[in-house]
């Protein structure tokens, strides 16, 4: 059996050890919760780990911790986030501590960015054979 590849260990790692903040914020994302759209957890994506990937609405969300104030760590986001737009994704960022403020508030406003891009809602169900739309 091969090792896996290292970005998809990286990701493997990150989600045993998810911070509070990410995991308040699955309880409410995981398995279609938010109103039918799914998300993946630390999903990897080119070179890059996004804490979440919801693949329908092409919305990646990024939880950050008091580390992307400082030093050189906003200049890496904002390319991060270019490359990722270049790929059509877009990111949303929240910061940790409004996530522990409110994990409601955070998820109102995931919701309404996916509304505000997507507005065809999440994907249904494929029509069984002989089903009417």
């Amino acid at each position: 059996m091969q090792p896996p590849r290292p970005r998809i260990a990286r990701a493997r790692k990150l989600r045993r050890e998810m911070s509070l903040p990410e995991v308040l914020l699955w309880q409410g994302l995981k398995g279609g919760r938010l109103k039918g759209w799914k998300f993946r957890r630390q999903h990897p994506a080119g070179p890059y780990v996004l804490d979440f990937y919801c693949p329908e609405a092409q919305l990646a969300v990024e939880v950050d911790g008091y580390a992307h104030d400082t030093e050189d760590r906003p200049e890496r986001d904002r390319i991060r986030d270019m490359r990722l737009a270049e790929r059509g994704v877009q990111t949303l960022r929240i910061p940790a501590f409004e996530v522990l403020a409110s994990v409601d508030d955070a998820l109102a406003t995931i919701l309404a960015t996916i509304e505000d891009t997507s507005p065809s809602g999440p994907p249904g169900h494929l029509p069984l054979r002989g089903e009417d739309p």
